[in-house]
């Protein structure tokens, strides 16, 4: 199938562009395009107009900002992300996570800003951004806000952006001493989407867990964040024990979805599993790396 008809817009400002989110109705931006162009060409997406923001130059930022924290432009794509000594640096679990994305093809042309802004549940990046407390900058002809990633994913391909928004930029906060963290996932081939992935870090200090996080995705219809692993691990001394507790705790809280990918079961079985592994593969990793399982 092809695309129903659109009009494309390729504005050169930053200001064009929210100008003609402003007036245009039923508008979608584009930018990799690809998350937006599969759903336009099966018809499940049929916006009337594209803005392409493909020559918006202040978009290809990438950059730390004194505070340590790392500014990733909206046109910045998954390669350049996954290839940046800097994203390795002020990032290292997105660093992680771009080698799991698709194929090398999708993160030449895909964002790393639009697979936040297009809020797959099944994608790893969103995972990401809520396990770092990353925050993202929405900007339209009314000003901009500063939301936080657990509060920009409401549902199943779902965000909190306003139609008449853009998604600017997201910010990652600093990576600090003595945490340590890995994506793993468990897909049917390389490239597949995840039937079930985990983005998990832990803060050791004295020789203990001070604090963790852990973020499912390919769970249900935005990352799930299991409290009750989290709360399981704080205390404690890194270890096989309290990383197999932790996942049963996941397992017990998480309420995944079934599709024909995977039964609930199953996913609860992979939350454990998953956690043990993660975990573990965080502890003994200085550098952050993504594994597929």
């Amino acid at each position: 199938m092809k695309a129903p008809p659109f009009e494309y817009h390729r504005p050169s400002t930053l200001d064009e562009a929210l100008d003609l989110l402003a007036t245009l109705d039923d508008a979608k931006v584009i930018a990799g395009g690809q998350s937006l162009l599969p759903l336009m060409a099966l018809r499940l997406s049929r916006p009337a107009h594209l803005v392409d923001i493909g020559d918006i130059g202040v978009l290809q930022s990438l950059a730390q900002e004194p505070d340590g924290s790392l500014r990733i432009g909206a046109l910045v794509t998954h390669r350049q992300a996954e290839t940046s000594d800097l994203v390795a640096r002020c990032a290292p679990l997105l660093a992680a996570a771009t080698p799991q994305i698709g194929h090398r093809a999708i993160r030449t042309r895909g964002t790393v800003c639009g697979s936040l802004a297009h809020a797959d549940p099944a994608a790893e990046l969103p995972a990401v951004a809520v396990a770092c407390g990353a925050r993202v900058t929405a900007v339209s002809t009314r000003g901009a806000r500063d939301i936080a990633a657990a509060e920009l994913f409401q549902g199943y391909l779902q965000s909190s952006l306003a139609p008449d928004e853009l998604l600017t930029r997201a910010t990652f906060p600093a990576w600090p001493e003595g945490r340590y963290g890995t994506v793993v996932e468990v897909a049917r081939r390389g490239g597949d989407y995840a039937v079930l992935g985990l983005v998990c870090w832990i803060g050791i200090e004295d020789g203990h867990i001070a604090d963790a996080r852990l973020v499912y995705f390919g769970a249900s219809d935005k990352p799930a964040r299991s409290l009750a692993a989290e709360d399981a691990l704080k205390g404690k001394s890194p270890g096989h024990d309290a990383f197999a507790a932790a996942g049963e705790a996941a397992a017990e809280e998480l309420n995944p979805t079934a599709d024909i990918h995977g039964s609930a079961s199953y996913r609860r079985h992979l939350a454990a599993v998953l956690a043990e592994r993660g975990l573990a593969d965080a502890h003994r990793s200085a550098p952050i790396a993504g594994r597929s399982r």
